[in-house]
């Protein structure tokens, strides 16, 4: 996972994937997106990219916005089939988003809620008013929870999270979450054995 800053007029030039499923998550300001499949697309705070790059794609991103530099996470996670035709799919995720719980924004399944990937990886977001606890139950007991605070400062357990920290958690079904803060905090639940 990459926490990237990318001043205005600066960015990716063009570069290769293949057999990867990558992920873009926007949290301030705007990217343009190119890639080999001729798509030509611009990502920004609230929406959710993906790419599976299969058989091979290449790709670039800038921030054409001399003004503001833009901020995005990016996630790269291995496939769960290989060579499959490149996809790319691009999702605004914030129009039925939920105070104070978890909203689903990438699975595994095309009909489910979110973008979805050749992996069995769920991803949630959510904003939390301080104070709140809810609870987190992972999908699949064999998978592990990477926990990214965004914004604000959460306990899980004994441990404390403030902005920008991540933490793992594995061997678990459930997951209890505390905002100790206005918090914003990204899930990634993704296969520890692969």
């Amino acid at each position: 996972m990459n926490d990237d800053w990318v001043d205005g007029g600066m960015g990716f030039g063009e570069h290769p994937h293949d057999n990867m499923e990558i992920i873009s998550i926007p949290l301030s300001g705007a990217l343009q997106h190119e890639d080999s499949m001729n798509n030509v697309a611009v990502i920004e705070s609230g929406e959710i990219q993906v790419m599976s790059a299969g058989t091979g794609i290449y790709h670039k991103e800038f921030n054409k916005n001399q003004g503001e530099p833009a901020q995005f996470l990016q996630i790269w996670l291995f496939p769960n089939q290989r060579n499959v035709v490149p996809r790319y799919q691009q999702k605004t995720y914030t129009s039925d988003m939920r105070s104070n719980e978890f909203n689903q924004i990438l699975s595994p399944d095309q009909h489910d809620k979110g973008v979805w990937i050749y992996q069995d990886a769920w991803f949630n977001i959510g904003k939390f008013d301080q104070s709140t606890v809810t609870r987190y139950q992972l999908k699949n007991k064999d998978n592990g929870l990477y926990v990214f605070m965004i914004q604000g400062s959460a306990q899980i357990g004994e441990q404390t999270l403030n902005e920008r920290d991540g933490y793992g958690i594995w061997e678990t079904e459930e997951v209890i979450i505390e905002a100790q803060k206005n918090s914003r905090i990204l899930l990634m639940e993704v296969p520890m054995n692969y």
